[in-house]
C-alpha cells in the first residue's frame, strides 16, 4: 500500500516559501517540499520496515523513456537529489529517489544494514509496491554506491543501467588498501560500538557540517537550509544510529561482494563509476570497479568534490543522461 506523506517540515519549508522572497535556499528546499512524497511499508512490524521516497514523473503527453532510481549516500537524504529529479523526469524518466532504510523520513530498525539488504528493499519497493516491471536505470552515491552494486549483483536483469560512485567498495582490492587510510577515519571511528551515538548526540550540525566542507570543492552548495535539513534528519532518535550501522556493515558486505564474484563473476549490466574532478575517491575509482565489472567506463563531474548531484546538479544531469542514453 502507498500512503501520502504529510511531515510538518516540509509544510513548514511550503509556507515560507509562499510568504517570502524566494531565496535560493527557500526555493531549493520548497521545491523538494513540494516534488510528490509517498511512504510504503515493506513489513509492518517485527520490525516496521517503511520506506519514504520522493518522485518525478514526465509531463502528461511526454514519452516515458523509464525509471532511474537515485540511492543517496551518508550523511544525507533524498533530499541529496532535490536539485535533479525534476531535470531527469523533464527528459523523460520517471525519477524516484528514496530513503534507504534507516534515513531520512523511513523507518530506523535495529538491523537490516548490509547493502544486499538495503538493495533488496529498494527492489521490493519497485517491484511489489510501484509495479514497475521494466528493468531501471540505478544510480547510487557514496552509500548509495554500496547499494546499487548489490542491486545490480542481485537483481541483473531488473537492472538496464547501473551508475555508482564515489565509495570505496567493500571487497575490492581498493577498499582493503584504504579503509585505514588517514582520509577515511570516520569509517573506524563508525565502526565502534556506542561511542560515536554518545559523542555526536547534540553535535550533529558540527559533525555533519564537517563532511559538506571537508568533501565539498564547492562548500557554498550547501545553503543555511540544505544544514538545516539535514541536521533535522539526522537529529532524530536512532538516525545516526542507523546511519553508524551502514558502516558497521561493511565488512559482511565484503564478504557479500567476494561470494557473488566468485558465484556469479564480473557484474554484466553495463556500468559506469561517477565522481567528482576533485574529488578524494578520483584516482581510484576506474580500478576498483574494473575489479567487478565487465562493461565499465569512467564519468567526471567536473567542478566538483565528493558531493556530485549537489555542487554541479547541471553537469551530473548531463553525465548521468549521456551514459544512460549511450
Amino acid at each position: 500500500m502507498v500512503f501520502t506523506v504529510s511531515i510538518a517540515y516540509l509544510e513548514e519549508i511550503r509556507s515560507r516559501a509562499k510568504s517570502k522572497p524566494q531565496s535560493a535556499a527557500i526555493t531549493m528546499a520548497s521545491t523538494y517540499a513540494q516534488l510528490t512524497h509517498r511512504q510504503v511499508h515493506l513489513q509492518q512490524s517485527d520490525p516496521e520496515i517503511r520506506i519514504h521516497y520522493v518522485e518525478a514523473k514526465p509531463a502528461a503527453g511526454t514519452a516515458q523513456k523509464g525509471t532511474i532510481l537515485l540511492i543517496h549516500g551518508f550523511p544525507e537524504t533524498s533530499y541529496q537529489f532535490r536539485h535533479v529529479l525534476v531535470p531527469l523526469s523533464s527528459a523523460g524518466y520517471h525519477a524516484i529517489a528514496p530513503d534507504y532504510r534507516g534515513a531520512g523520513y523511513s523507518s530506523r530498525p535495529t538491523t537490516g544494514y548490509t547493502k544486499g539488504v538495503l538493495a533488496t528493499d529498494l527492489h521490493d519497493l519497485l517491484t511489489k509496491h510501484l509495479h514497475i516491471t521494466s528493468p531501471v536505470h540505478i544510480v547510487g552515491h557514496d552509500i548509495g554506491g554500496m547499494i546499487a552494486h548489490a542491486y545490480a549483483s542481485l537483481f541483473p536483469s531488473a537492472t538496464k543501467s547501473v551508475i555508482w560512485g564515489e565509495c570505496p567498495l567493500p571487497g575490492t582490492t581498493s577498499y582493503d588498501a584504504w579503509k585505514h587510510s588517514p582520509e577515511l577515519w570516520h569509517f573506524g571511528f563508525h565502526n565502534v560500538p556506542d561511542l560515536p551515538e554518545l559523542l555526536v548526540t547534540g553535535h550533529e550540525r558540527q559533525y555533519l557540517k564537517h563532511f559538506y566542507d571537508r568533501l565539498a570543492q564547492n562548500p557554498a552548495a550547501f545553503t543555511e537550509e540544505d544544514l538545516r535539513f539535514y541536521e533535522t534528519a539526522f537529529a532524530a532518535p536512532g538516525a545516526m544510529r542507523a546511519g553508524f550501522e551502514l558502516y558497521r556493515a561493511f565488512e559482511a558486505d565484503k564478504v557479500d561482494n567476494l561470494r557473488w564474484l566468485e558465484e556469479k563473476g564480473k557484474v554484466k549490466v553495463r556500468a559506469m563509476v561517477l565522481g567528482g574532478e576533485g574529488s578524494l575517491e578520483a584516482l581510484r575509482s576506474i580500478g576498483m570497479a574494473e575489479e567487478v565489472y565487465g562493461d565499465v567506463v569512467e564519468g567526471v563531474v567536473e567542478g566538483s568534490g565528493h558531493w556530485i548531484a549537489e555542487e554541479q546538479p547541471e553537469v551530473f544531469t548531463r553525465k548521468v543522461l549521456g551514459f544512460i542514453e549511450g
